[in-house]
């Protein structure tokens, strides 16, 4: 066990885990007393591409010899480098980078905002957003989020969302006014729960956009990067949204964000309307290339479709087995729940003293979020762990 003692000057705004983790290498972590441990969450779905991956690492270490940052009042070459291969993975046009996902959303909503105003002529400003839903920690962001749980403390919040029901048309239908500018969705809803969204209800929100003259923003934080099996979510649901917003995975640990939106609707940020110091500095944008550039050329979403088999057929199993203890299983990709009749925490707990890290997605959804680069053998050893604790349950 980790000889860890609480923070004397540090926040305690975190219920952390008695471990502190001082190394990482493909899925494995090492804490602080030599133990190891498989790392079964990604870091919450960043280390896609396990830990230091040897292609981003060589590529950092060559931009680290040569230049750090520079401010975006010149032009970054990486940065141009990596909006390009965005906007080719996904189909849209234009990215605005920055450091996290929060950010990311916060650009999505201000955005929306600017578009119907400053483009459109049109007083809107209130954003759709649905119940269970994560969207950040910022004011704007966790006002959008549709759980009262991260709003404790903090009001007032800021004016200009609504939330409604996930997967339900009507409600969103009932929702939309004169002041009505944009709906925000996850497709997969990861901290809520690991719910998907029903594709045709995906397909009929997009139909109200066009009917309503409104944007339809995807946050792919989570989903995008390959975690659902495609390199964005929305892929998977015949829809083109007209922005989407970026984070966690695009790094593979390095700190950044984007925007990513279409011609007509990045317009909206003129110069001066928006911006950020570090974002899509040379080091972060180098990371984001060499991530992209690893998974095209290791075909990594092949390999996200193969653990995704592997995974939930070792889940399966087990449903058969504890099906008095496993509800279901559900997600896309590597971004899977398995919903318990127990309290996900302990298994949780159970786990990481065995040498397995799993999260939580609720008080009884045991979330999974293995690497891209995981193997069969690692997945049948933390599939053999979820076992036991569940026989211990």
């Amino acid at each position: 066990m980790s000889t860890v003692t609480a923070p004397l000057h540090v926040m305690n705004n975190y219920a952390r885990w008695p471990i502190s983790l001082v190394k990482g290498k493909g899925n494995q972590v090492w804490d602080d007393q030599g133990k190891a441990y498989l790392d079964f969450t990604s870091g919450i779905a960043v280390t896609s591409l396990g830990h230091v991956p040897p292609k981003v690492t060589a590529k950092l270490h060559e931009q680290l010899d040569t230049l750090w940052h520079c401010s975006n009042l010149v032009h970054i070459p990486q940065q141009q480098i990596l909006a390009e291969k965005l906007s080719r993975l996904s189909g849209l046009d234009q990215a605005f980078f920055c450091n996290s996902g929060a950010e990311a959303n916060e650009g999505l909503i201000k955005l929306a905002r600017r578009y119907a105003q400053k483009v459109k002529g049109e007083d809107r400003y209130e954003v759709i957003t649905f119940a269970q839903s994560f969207h950040g920690r910022t004011l704007a962001t966790l006002t959008a989020t549709g759980q009262d749980k991260v709003k404790d403390g903090f009001l007032p919040l800021p004016a200009g969302f609504v939330t409604v029901p996930y997967n339900d048309l009507a409600a969103v239908q009932s929702a939309i006014n004169d002041k009505t500018c944009a709906i925000m969705l996850e497709l997969v809803q990861g901290e809520g729960g690991v719910h998907p969204a029903e594709e045709a209800w995906v397909k009929s929100l997009r139909d109200l956009c066009d009917e309503h003259g409104l944007l339809l923003l995807v946050d792919e934080i989570q989903t995008g990067i390959g975690r659902t099996g495609t390199w964005f979510a929305f892929q998977q649901y015949g829809v083109k949204p007209d922005a989407i917003s970026l984070a966690k995975g695009l790094g593979s640990g390095f700190p950044i964000g984007a925007v990513v939106a279409t011609k007509e609707v990045a317009e909206a940020f003129s110069p001066g309307t928006h911006g950020t110091t570090f974002g899509g500095n040379p080091l972060a944008a180098t990371a984001g290339i060499a991530t992209l550039a690893t998974m095209e050329e290791e075909q990594i979403l092949d390999q996200v479709a193969h653990i995704h088999q592997v995974l939930t057929q070792e889940l399966e199993k087990l449903k058969a087995e504890h099906p008095d203890k496993i509800v279901t299983v559900r997600g896309k990709g590597l971004l899977l729940g398995v919903e318990l009749t127990i309290p996900a925490g302990d298994i949780v707990t159970y786990a990481r003293e065995k040498g397995v890290i799993f999260l939580t997605a609720g008080p009884q959804v045991l979330r999974l979020l293995p690497s891209f680069v995981t193997t069969d053998e690692e997945v049948k050893q933390a599939m053999a762990v979820f076992g036991e604790a569940l026989e211990q349950a």
